[in-house]
């Protein structure tokens, strides 16, 4: 019988190999992989989110529960600390408009709604604000929030002086007399007929892009605007088409006059060719799509140059001098209902702003841009 005999160096290598792959089961056995769990909300669950921010902002307390630690936070254009500023310092109470837009799609919620804020004068009402909102959801927390907030106008030099109805009075009021939301907005899309959330968004788009240097030869040169003939729009609550004529009043015929009314349609309106003094829109950021029911939520800015801008000739020969004589800039949140590849319904919350402001959100470029943004 043969005996082997192993040399000093080859054990100590065996021996070195031995417990090389302990040590790699071990570790193997010790550290568990890394799952990534991602918190998914469904269409209540992200309207949750909106009354969770609500009631935040009026008790002036950003939880950690409730935000993400570096959730950024925006009012009207301009980035301020979250919990101290703007809005969050000011808000004393809740309004009754209550419209949300929820996109589970992309994890974020457009939101139409109204508030209260302080009284300039102490025992005075508060004052009532319109507010659009998006907030953006990232592993069951706030991540982004982003809104418009519009005031009325105050006379810091005269408070007590008098003042008309505010965007958030005339929209409680549209509220309450045509429904909370319209109920246009509830309106289920059948399954089969819904498009996809590219396909809405052009949709929405072409209002932009028929108004911008709007010349009634309809929507790239095609011919015609995505208007359903029953077409509706309010801006801060007050209807802006298909407004009543006074007893005795003549419709004026929007292929003769030079001023654009809003006795009008929406379609009328367009085909009128004047309202060619919308020289921009830009910052077209579509931030939230409902497919179920058929809504776009946007926000952007119609810039108007003033200048020769303000003078044209439309597409018939009729000379028009429209818009403001300074250059003017709308900050604007825009809601579409979008049926079959035309628009039934659009409701504005908007204020003017310092001519060609940022959204806060966009670059330079992309700010100035009158390019489609689909915000994910």
């Amino acid at each position: 019988m043969r005996k082997i005999f192993l040399s000093p160096a080859l054990i100590f290598i065996l021996l070195l190999c031995f417990y090389a792959c302990q040590n790699q089961e071990q570790d193997q056995t010790e550290k568990p992989v890394e799952t990534q769990v991602v918190k998914t909300c469904d269409k209540e669950c992200l309207k949750g989110f909106v009354d969770k921010y609500m009631d935040a902002m009026l008790a002036k307390t950003p939880s950690e529960t409730i935000f993400s630690k570096d959730c950024i936070f925006t009012e009207n254009g301009v980035r301020l600390p979250l919990g101290e500023e703007g809005l969050w310092s000011s808000m004393v109470g809740k309004g009754s408009y209550k419209f949300y837009v929820p996109d589970i799609e992309t994890m974020q919620i457009g939101f139409f709604g109204t508030a209260r804020e302080e009284a300039q004068n102490e025992g005075a009402a508060p004052s009532p604000v319109s507010i659009a909102l998006r907030l953006k959801i990232v592993d069951g927390l706030i991540s982004e929030a982003e809104q418009l907030v519009i005031r009325p106008e105050s006379n810091l030099l005269n408070p007590g002086a008098e003042r008309g109805p505010s965007s958030a009075e005339l929209i409680e009021k549209m509220g309450e007399e045509l429904g909370n939301p319209h109920p246009v907005y509830l309106e289920v899309i059948p399954e089969n007929e819904r498009p996809s959330r590219e396909e809405m968004i052009k949709t929405a788009n072409y209002y932009f892009s028929g108004m911008q240097k709007n010349d009634g030869k309809g929507v790239d040169g095609t011919g015609t605007y995505p208007f359903t003939d029953d077409c509706e729009r309010y801006e801060n609550g007050g209807r802006a088409t298909n407004v009543p004529l006074a007893e005795g009043q003549e419709m004026p015929d929007p292929l003769k006059e030079t001023v654009y009314s809003s006795h009008w349609g929406c379609k009328q309106q367009f085909e009128s060719g004047l309202i060619y003094f919308v020289t921009r829109i830009r910052d077209r950021r579509f931030v939230a799509v409902d497919r179920e029911h058929g809504i776009v939520f946007s926000f952007c800015f119609f810039d108007h140059a003033a200048g020769d801008s303000r003078k044209f000739t439309t597409p018939d020969g009729r000379s028009a001098i429209e818009g403001p004589s300074e250059p003017w800039t709308w900050q604007v949140a825009e809601l579409f209902k979008v049926e079959k590849g035309k628009i039934r319904r659009i409701e504005a919350i908007l204020q003017r702003s310092p001519y060609g402001m940022n959204s806060g959100w966009s670059t330079f470029e992309d700010g100035m841009s009158d390019k489609i943004q689909i915000i994910k």
